[in-house]
């Protein structure tokens, strides 16, 4: 692990593990990646719980860790690379806080939802493991563990986002971090890291328009999913169900059995 990602997501983590990548520190992880990973779930719920894990196993083939949960976990991080530097991604308070509670945010409302909303996510999880693992990890180390469930409460998700930049702050010695704004591009960023800028625009990724809209595909495909599936189901019953009505109903000119010979 060469680099330590300790700012909150929907602070350009993104565009952050994008321009990483650029400048050659290996694959990041991101939250994303327990979409194509879903049984990566267990991993970080058995460290939410404070039991003993191996990071230096489970982030074998990554050179960089963004966004949740891993930023949830840097101080962990820091101890188990000691060599890693630590990138504290920051944004404007007041834009943050809007922007999660148009995105990710999201995925909680409809995970925490109605219960006809709930079971049909429930779902949708047997067939896209991905999305209901990512809503649990953020159910639990985002909006319970950081947030005290209180993220719709403004002001406290405010004060809980700048406490949280505070204290990575005052723990990260000064040589090995980098408070970056990413609206600041490459300059600051390849300073940090003693490399050159690319000959390349900087990466400016996943903006809320095109975030909320790709939840929303998510969503709706993984929804549509068992939809499928059950419509499906019911069809194949339905033609069972004739074939077999058709074998057992009489015929017009069939021969009819007397019912007083039954007894």
């Amino acid at each position: 692990m060469n680099i330590i990602g300790a700012g909150f997501g929907r602070t350009g983590t993104t565009s952050l593990k994008a321009a990483l990548e650029t400048l050659g520190f290996g694959s990041a992880y991101h939250m994303t990646e327990v979409f194509t990973h879903p049984e990566h779930v267990g991993f970080w719920e058995a460290a939410r719980r404070g039991e003993r894990v191996d990071w230096e196993e489970f982030f074998a083939g990554y050179g960089v860790a963004v966004d949740w949960p891993a930023c949830a976990f840097y101080a962990e991080l820091m101890e188990t690379f000691p060599g890693a530097v630590v990138i504290l991604s920051v944004r404007d308070p007041e834009r943050w806080y809007e922007s999660t509670r148009n995105t990710i945010f999201g995925i909680h409302r409809i995970s925490s939802g109605p219960a006809p909303v709930r079971l049909a996510f429930a779902l949708a999880g047997l067939f896209a493991p991905g999305i209901t693992g990512i809503a649990r990890l953020a159910d639990g180390i985002v909006w319970r563990d950081t947030f005290d469930g209180r993220f719709e409460d403004r002001s406290y998700a405010i004060e809980t986002f700048q406490r949280h930049n505070e204290r990575v702050r005052r723990r990260v010695p000064p040589e090995r971090l980098l408070v970056y704004d990413v609206k600041e591009g490459w300059g600051p960023l390849c300073d940090f890291l003693g490399v050159e800028v690319p000959d390349r625009p900087f990466p400016h990724l996943n903006n809320t328009r095109e975030m909320r809209r790709r939840l929303l595909g998510l969503v709706a495909a993984s929804a549509a999913v068992p939809v499928l599936a059950v419509a499906g189901i019911l069809a194949v019953l339905t033609v069972v169900a004739r074939h077999a009505g058709s074998r057992t109903a009489p015929s017009a000119t069939g021969y009819r059995r007397d019912p007083k010979a039954d007894g």
